[in-house]
């Protein structure tokens, strides 16, 4: 009975909603989706203990009410389970409800198996399918996100290895896209769940630390608004003045990025004018400016800090203007400037561009800027990485948040990501281009290919017609779109060098009264040191190896044992008894030719239950060497197909990556170890320089701490100075004492533990 009431309160609060949105009033079909779907679903729970009806429509309040779509989205929103948790087909669900949310709601379906080959993540999987079928109709990245959503809303109910595998995802490839879609309040929404799942620590202390302040932060903000205020009031302009207040996420990502401390992250407040507009976007951008001239009559801005989004929208459809000012107590204080419309587009995204259909230049810009995204996309799909983390790569590095204005010399704008360059923007105009580029004119300027692109900048691209396409080309792209273009043609290349060696290979053997079977390629390999037939191939067809009489005698000598060695590059002494630890006890040439390191057994490990880490374990596991995990961080572990399992810092971001991949080999992960063994640990220091200091520092490492310092680097300018120390700790508590007695120093203004 109470779960009736529950569901029906639901259903009432969605239709209720819909029917406040401008919308045409579909309601006989979205009850007839909550129908079928509640009986579908009928019986089920989810771990929460709710029925599983209450996840649908869940789902469908967050697409109608927090981005605004209409029927079509809410029923799509309401069945987008069904397919998969019931054995109702996408066939079914065409013939009841028509083409359009059927494949709308296969889009969403998650899939395994089939793109990547064997080898994929469902994961990877998953994703590429949502995104082909993206591309037909931008509703079905909305309605997962949406998804993805509710599922973080309640995450509390899952086990800690599922929580790890869902909150790496949505950082890594969730957030990212509906930042691209302009769902700003979302994106926010689901990097905050994130991280307070991800490192409850730091969520709970900037928490707190914005709760303390909250009381002054409203003093600052009414003290600084009320002038302006004042002189908004004498206008007929009708507004509203919020503040706003950075995450927790974003408050977190600053302190890493800037490498301060909570204390030093002073930008914590911002304001946001909003007024009433009349629908006209040239009227608006007049009006924004208007209000612009009041605010910095009242306070001085800083001249480096205006941004204009207003003539030249970004990518997701984001219009405002934003400014930093100067306030009265000598603290910098963004103030942003939209209209209401641009404001619901700034939080909705694409999807507020349905509901303001005003024909304005500014408008079709926008769509056009999301047409030309979605083609990116399809590019990107038609020639996809076979690898999957290659192709989340790949997406992810189109998802760019900040963006730049390049001139044509026609006088085009034309919108790049930040950081882009001369090779990044002949591949964004056309592929031809790219692949012929020799270099550009910059503002009437010859520059190379890497030469990196600002805003405003007009480019003249060069071209050649004999270039050839470079592997160290990808050292000069950033953008999604030129990496995949550059490796397909590098890939044509290899395919077609490839060819040519092993012809010439086989002329060289039936030459020499050899024949091209395995165990001679094999033995080629190992001579020429090259772990595989392809790459022997190509250094044969480009002269990096010429075939002689050496050839010749090593496949008529017997064949040298234990050289499979080379085949297995991180295969070192030093890991060796970590492999024994996995339960390795025999390695043959066989398992290695044959199998690789696939031929390694996995250790069986219950996944429901934590990893303990101490001075018994620890020799069985690597350690990850790009974050330096030490006893007290907050790590997990990932256990990759070969058997070997890493320890990672939480917030790597290499497992960032493994988590959006392959989630599912994520393991909880705890340290117990006592003050036995010594781990690595990196701080960056800095100060002022003086006679002595240096002594003062290694003191107390070296004598009072009675820690090994295995590298020191300091240099000094202009009576600043600044150091890398790289030293051997037991745990984190030794770490937290040794920046507490720096701190001491009175010469020392900043201590880091950096990665």
């Amino acid at each position: 009975m109470e779960d009736e009431r529950m569901i029906q309160e639901a259903y009432q609060r969605l239709i209720d909603t819909y029917l406040a949105s401008p919308h045409r009033k579909k309601v006989d079909v979205i009850e007839k989706a909550f129908k079928f779907a509640r009986q579908a679903h009928a019986g089920v729970r989810r771990l929460s203990g709710e029925p599983y009806i209450m996840h649908p429509l869940s789902v469908a309040q967050i697409v109608c009410g927090e981005i605004g779509l209409g029927s079509t989205s809410i029923c799509s929103a309401l069945l987008h389970d069904v397919v998969e948790d019931t054995d109702y087909t996408v066939e079914d669900i065409r013939n009841i409800f028509g083409p359009k949310i059927a494949q709308i709601v296969d889009g969403v379906t998650k899939i395994s198996g089939g793109i990547f080959g064997n080898q994929a993540s469902a994961q990877a999987e998953t994703f590429k399918k949502l995104l082909l079928t993206m591309s037909d109709d931008i509703r079905v990245i909305l309605i997962k996100i949406s998804d993805r959503l509710h599922n973080m809303r309640t995450l509390g109910s899952q086990l800690p290895a599922k929580q790890y595998k869902i909150t790496g995802e949505t950082l890594y490839i969730y957030a990212p896209l509906a930042n691209r879609l302009g769902l700003n309040k979302i994106k926010e929404e689901l990097e905050d769940l994130s991280f307070r799942y991800e490192q409850p620590e730091q969520y709970a202390l900037i928490s707190a630390h914005l709760s303390e302040v909250s009381g002054h932060l409203q003093e600052v903000f009414d003290e600084f608004t009320a002038p302006i205020r004042e002189r908004l009031d004498q206008t007929e302009l009708k507004y509203e003045i919020k503040a706003r207040i950075k995450t927790p996420y974003s408050i977190w990502r600053k302190m890493q990025t800037k490498h301060v401390t909570l204390d030093e992250v002073y930008d914590i407040l911002a304001a946001r004018i909003v007024f009433e507009g009349d629908g006209q976007s040239e009227t608006e951008i007049t009006d924004c400016w208007r209000i612009y001239a009041i605010a910095t009559n009242i306070y001085k801005p800083h001249p480096e800090r205006l941004r204009d989004w207003l003539s030249h929208p970004k990518a997701n459809g984001y219009q405002a203007l934003q400014t930093t000012l100067m306030s009265r107590n000598g603290r910098w204080i963004e103030l942003q400037i939209r209209s209401r419309r641009m404001d619901e587009i700034a939080e909705q995204g694409f999807a507020a561009h349905w509901k303001y259909k005003d024909g304005s230049k500014t408008q079709q810009d926008s769509e056009n800027e999301l047409d030309r995204w979605l083609s990116t996309i399809k590019e990107i799909l038609d020639d996809p990485q076979p690898n999957a983390m290659d192709f989340l790569d790949a997406i992810k590095l189109n998802l760019y948040a900040s963006e730049i204005f390049v001139v044509t010399p026609k006088g085009e704008f034309k919108t790049m990501p930040s950081g882009c360059t001369v090779l990044d923007f002949a591949f964004s105009v056309h592929t031809t281009l790219g692949t012929h580029c020799i270099g550009a004119k910059v503002n009437h300027h010859l520059v190379p290919l890497s030469h990196r692109l600002e805003s405003g900048d007009q480019v003249e691209v060069l071209t050649g017609r004999n270039v050839q396409v470079a592997a160290e080309w990808l050292n000069h792209v950033t953008t999604a779109k030129a990496q995949t273009k550059i490796l397909a043609i590098l890939r044509r290349q290899q395919r077609q060098m490839q060819k040519e060696g092993e012809e010439m290979l086989r002329d060289f053997l039936l030459s020499n009264e050899f024949s091209l079977e395995s165990n001679t390629l094999d033995r080629l390999c190992l001579l020429h040191h090259v772990s595989t037939r392809e790459l022997l191939y190509e250094q044969i067809a480009s002269r990096t190896i010429i075939l002689g009489d050496n050839e010749v005698r090593h496949l008529k000598s017997k064949s040298s044992k234990r050289r499979w060695r080379r085949f297995i590059p991180f295969l070192k002494n030093d890991t060796e008894e970590a492999i024994a630890g996995i339960g390795q006890d025999t390695v043959t040439d066989k398992n290695i030719n044959e199998q690789g390191m696939k031929g390694m057994p996995l250790l069986a490990l219950d996944k429901k239950k934590t990893l303990l880490l101490n001075e018994n374990t620890i020799s069985r596991y690597l350690i990850c060497e790009h974050c330096h995990p030490i006893p007290g961080d907050d790590v997990l572990a990932f256990q990759s197909e070969n058997g070997y399992i890493t320890i990672h810092k939480r917030q790597c971001s290499s497992l960032n990556k493994l988590k959006a991949v392959d989630g599912n080999n994520i393991l909880a992960a705890q340290w117990d170890t006592h003050k036995v063994l010594y781990f690595p640990a990196v701080l960056h220091i800095e100060g002022i320089d003086r006679v002595g200091v240096l002594h003062q520092m290694t003191g107390i490492l070296s004598q009072q701490m009675n820690l090994n310092i295995s590298k020191l680097n300091i240099c000094t300018n202009n009576g600043i100075f600044s150091a890398e120390i790289v030293m051997e700790v037991h745990d984190l508590q030794d770490l937290k004492d040794i920046i507490r007695d720096l701190n001491k120093i009175n010469e020392i203004k900043k201590v880091l533990r950096t990665e």
